[in-house]
């Protein structure tokens, strides 16, 4: 059972007359009587009761008519809002990221989304770049924000960005003084550490420095570090990202020697077809250049 043939049989029922519903239909009677009879095979019974004069519809006739009316509004709704998608007038996007990256890099292209297509629903979620992987990997997000190189999974991986780490320090610090500070200068400063992959690349920069860290607190809000960095209860060694708009009593220094750097990428699943929002919120947040799908990489873990 085709929609076409749908269409044909509600049309000949409107009529009454297989003459008067080919030429509505555009087609030759004797196509249309064709669909007909196939159709009546199909379902093992008569649809119609035909008439010298006029031709109306069987008990069964009478059933499918009932649902064909139904089926035909369904697929028109299904056309209207694929389109509506296609077209970016609906839809809903959840996307995840770290959350340096979250607060500070994607509420312009939030703002620039919502500007330009304002009935695409947005949501946010918001971990450790492990857990972002894992949403996009299961499915539960299309696009994620990582810090590189991403965690194991099969993605398509586009970098967006490498930033610095710096140091964040109480005011009270005699650091707090000074323009810049070398890393293997600070062996016995007690450090303040943000988990996640921020910590790890924090960790091997002390080692690589000549020193193992002495941590006397990890948290994954950076909220609480940068109150804990507040009281002077340490020094914290972060992406710059997450040293912006510092607290009155915590003070930015760079890091001198040798750079401490992250990268940070999208990714999405291989394979993936991305929906018309995922796409245009990934062109918002590339980098001119990388916004076609042959600049990203594919990693495999």
């Amino acid at each position: 059972m085709e929609l076409y043939q749908l269409e044909y049989f509600l049309e000949a029922a409107r009529q009454r007359s297989f003459t008067r519903a080919a030429q509505s239909l555009h087609l030759a009677q004797a196509a249309l009587s064709e669909q007909m009879r196939k159709l009546e095979a199909e379902l093992g019974t008569p649809l119609f009761n035909r008439g010298r004069r006029e031709t109306t519809l069987t008990a069964a006739g009478e059933i499918l008519q009932r649902h064909a009316v139904l089926l035909q509004h369904q697929a028109a709704a299904a056309r209207r809002e694929i389109r509506d998608l296609v077209e970016l007038r609906a839809g809903r996007l959840l996307i995840g990221c770290i959350p340096s990256v979250s607060a500070c890099v994607l509420p312009p292209a939030i703002a620039s989304m919502r500007r330009d297509h304002p009935r695409i629903e947005l949501a946010l979620l918001e971990g450790t770049s492990e857990q972002v992987a894992g949403w996009v990997e299961s499915g539960r997000t299309e696009l994620g924000i990582v810090q590189l190189p991403a965690p194991a999974g099969s993605f398509a991986e586009t970098p967006l960005f490498t930033e610095a780490f710096t140091l964040l320090v109480p005011v009270s610090h005699p650091l707090s003084a000074k323009k810049s500070a070398r890393l293997a200068d600070l062996a016995g400063e007690g450090f303040i550490f943000y988990k996640g992959r921020a910590r790890d690349a924090a960790h091997t920069a002390c080692l690589a420095a000549g020193f193992e860290p002495r941590i006397v607190c990890e948290s994954e809000e950076l909220d609480t570090i940068r109150s804990l960095v507040g009281a002077a209860l340490g020094i914290a060694l972060l992406p710059e990202l997450a040293t912006r708009d510092p607290r009155p009593d915590c003070t930015r220094v760079k890091l001198s020697g040798p750079p401490v750097t992250r990268g940070v990428g999208l990714l999405q699943r291989q394979g993936q077809t991305l929906s018309p929002a995922a796409r245009a919120f990934r062109e918002l947040v590339t980098p001119v250049g990388n916004a076609s799908p042959e600049a990203t990489r594919s990693v495999s873990g």
